[in-house]
């Protein structure tokens, strides 16, 4: 279906370009060429109006449906990622962190940084600005 659509929505835009390439502008374009026509210029510019508007109202009206074909299947999912979304409490008997009392979020970064150090190193290293 949605194949079908797109195809459909390709020719129309295909089409809509060459009618808006043949309209007779203040430059010229590409509708100025040749007086003996089967139309007069202003039956020509009427229907080549015409055209473009249907085409446009084709395009706008395939362009919604393929909107709507893409988001019917669609699932609401989470920024935050595959959690629930309501929150649960700590099962069994866990007892909340407390915050440090001694110093900051700053001075726990610190000593967690300096455990880290104190590993041995696996291998080489880039040396560390102070």
């Amino acid at each position: 279906m949605q194949t079908v659509v797109i195809v459909i929505h390709l020719m129309i835009v295909a089409v809509l370009i060459g009618t808006v390439l043949l309209q007779k502008s203040e430059g010229g374009g590409l509708g100025m060429g040749g007086g003996a026509g089967f139309m007069s210029s202003r039956g020509t510019a009427n229907l080549l109006s015409r055209t473009t508007a249907v085409l446009a109202a084709g395009f706008f009206l395939t362009s919604l449906f393929l909107s709507w074909l893409a988001s019917y299947d669609r699932k609401p999912t989470s920024i935050v990622g595959n959690q629930p979304a309501s929150q649960s409490q700590p099962a069994g008997g866990a007892t909340p962190v407390a915050p440090p009392t001694s110093g900051g979020i700053l001075d726990t970064l610190k000593k967690a940084d300096e455990q880290q150090n104190q590993q041995a190193p696996s291998g080489p290293q880039a040396p560390r600005s102070q």
